[in-house]
């Protein structure tokens, strides 16, 4: 090998290990740069966002912005791509060594949207701040506006997109001082213009939208969704993980997704979404919901203070999924309620998960159209279309807290096919009773006959905790008290239960007759809530009983 083709050789090598040779820092600062300058260095900064659009990026370079500082317009990223080993990257930095706790604020405020990632591959995007606070002295533009914007376009896919340590809030399209009509909030999911937290849409009939991570970040005090995934009907939006955030005082839902497969929702607090707070907010969302979607697995997330006269549960399983499984999650003072699968959806469970107070919402007061409820199992798959389903739905090991001045209330359309309730703790201090479902128009309860049913080994804390009127009853049921720590608290460990006698022995779960799939994780779970081992049968409720257990 000649000297010549062992340098390519080594220089190909380190290329490869430290990343690319051409990799370049782009720093940016709206006071002392200029868009003249060659942006390599402090003392050279670029000025403003709008000078990316004619910059050629390699990958591996970074788009460094001032913290501390305001950025005025919108950060665009079009057809960039990067790879895995070398990612585009967009950060803060901090001109004078000091980092303090202050991210590069970029105001968006009349602009479509904060940052724009369209048709590119490859981008992380870390420890900025996002503002869109209407339209100011700008024409108001466009039909909604968005912190974050994803977005395959043309031919063009998008793959490798991490959103991380991110800041968004006060988004809105209008400007102060509207007031939605009562109207609006009645629509299925608002007909208006709104400001939206991280939007991720693909609307090709072709290219993917995969591989994305939204982490770590905070979204809050918003007019819609905080973050929302839009797939078409073949769930071209895959490989998603929405871990660690807190989505706070959206008008609508915390997080939404449709036409998605295989996400994974892990470790976030969503509370008080659907917040009516301010006339530009919609004013109705659950803290999650999916419909259309396929393999989403939720779990370890808290779900409080759902607000708005229809939906509005903790999470719920709109029409047209299958295999969503939500486990370990704790759900609270949600007025929609807790568990809801609507029509058309296969295999989906509802699983040691925690409920205080959920479903508190009453048909009729406050402008609400629908009963809260904390179990609901509904036929509705559209308006154009027949009742069907919900087939093979799991509900086991749940814990159930409502307190006295709260009717539980329970909905099931007759039509559902394949049901198992088991090893749950009702602990219904007060009345129960059994209402119609009610999305858009009530279930028809003379069409249609459940079968499959399997409902039993469940703790009710007196014989009427759960409706008596209902068409399926425990066949095999538990009566008395599970001694919870701290009963109507707020805290997991409020529901550790005390009185061994009614809960240390569940029932294993088995497949519901003629259900072949089961869950796609298994229906065997290793831990409980607190991570407790599960070893042989499981206990009662969410949480098991150990000796001495703090």
């Amino acid at each position: 090998m000649t000297f010549q083709s062992k340098l390519v050789l080594c220089l190909f090598f380190c290329v490869s290990y430290f990343g690319s040779a051409s990799a370049t820092d782009y720093y940016f600062h709206p006071q002392s740069g200029n868009d003249q300058n060659s942006g390599t260095s402090h003392s050279q900064a670029f000025q403003t966002l709008e000078k990316v659009k004619s910059m050629i990026l390699q990958p591996g370079d970074r788009i460094l912005l001032a913290g501390g500082e305001i950025f005025k317009g919108s950060l665009e990223l079009k057809g960039f791509k990067g790879d895995a080993e070398n990612p585009l990257k967009v950060d803060s930095y901090y001109p004078q060594g000091n980092k303090g706790n202050k991210l590069a604020l970029i105001e968006a405020e009349g602009y479509l949207n904060g940052i724009l990632i369209e048709g590119s591959s490859h981008i992380q995007l870390r420890n900025l701040e996002i503002t869109a606070d209407g339209y100011g002295d700008q024409a108001p533009e466009g039909d909604m506006r968005v912190g974050i914007m994803i977005r395959a376009k043309g031919n063009k896919g998008v793959k490798g997109i991490t959103l991380d340590r991110l800041k968004l809030h006060r988004i809105f399209f209008e400007e102060k001082g509207i007031q939605r009509s009562v109207e609006e909030v009645k629509s299925a999911n608002g007909t208006q213009k709104y400001g939206w937290g991280i939007r991720i849409m693909n609307q090709t009939e072709s290219e993917m939208i995969e591989d994305i991570e939204i982490l770590n970040s905070s979204i809050s005090d918003l007019s819609h969704t905080g973050i929302k995934l839009t797939g078409n009907m073949s769930q071209n939006i895959r490989s998603v993980t929405i871990r660690g955030n807190e989505i706070l005082h959206t008008g609508g839902p915390g997080i939404q997704m449709s036409g998605v497969k295989f996400v994974h929702v892990k470790d976030n607090t969503v509370s008080h979404s659907g917040s009516d707070d301010d006339g530009r907010k919609w004013g109705r969302g659950s803290g999650l919901w999916t419909w259309s979607s396929s393999m989403v697995l939720i779990e370890h997330n808290k779900f409080m203070y759902a607000n708005g006269p229809g939906d509005s549960a903790g999470a719920h399983i709109d029409f047209n999924c299958d295999n969503i499984v939500l486990q370990y999650n704790f759900s609270a003072y949600n007025a929609g309620g807790f568990a809801e699968i609507l029509g058309n959806n296969y295999n989906c469970a509802y699983r040691y998960n925690i409920s205080v107070n959920d479903g508190h919402r009453v048909k009729g007061q406050d402008g609400a159209f629908q009963e809260g409820k904390i179990f609901w199992l509904s036929g509705y798959q559209g308006n154009q279309k027949e009742r069907k389903g919900p087939v093979n739905s799991y509900f086991y090991n749940n814990t159930i807290y409502v307190s006295e001045d709260i009717v539980a209330k329970i909905a099931i359309d007759n039509r559902s096919k394949g049901i198992l309730i088991a090893n749950n703790i009702f602990h219904i201090m007060g009345k129960s009773e059994l209402v119609a479902g009610d999305q858009y128009r009530p279930d028809d309860d003379t069409q249609g006959s459940m079968d499959r049913v399997i409902f039993e080994n469940n703790l009710f804390l007196k014989a009427d905790s759960w409706p008596r009127l209902a068409m399926i009853q425990d066949t095999n049921p538990i009566f008395g008290q599970a001694a919870f720590q701290n009963a109507g608290g707020l805290k997991a460990e409020d529901y550790i239960p005390i009185n061994r006698k009614y809960v240390q022995e569940g029932k294993a779960i088995n497949y519901i007759p003629g259900d072949e799939f089961g869950l796609i994780y298994g229906l065997e779970m290793e831990k409980d809530f607190l991570g407790n081992t599960i070893s042989g049968k499981p206990g009662v409720g969410a949480i098991k009983f150990v000796e001495n257990q703090k």
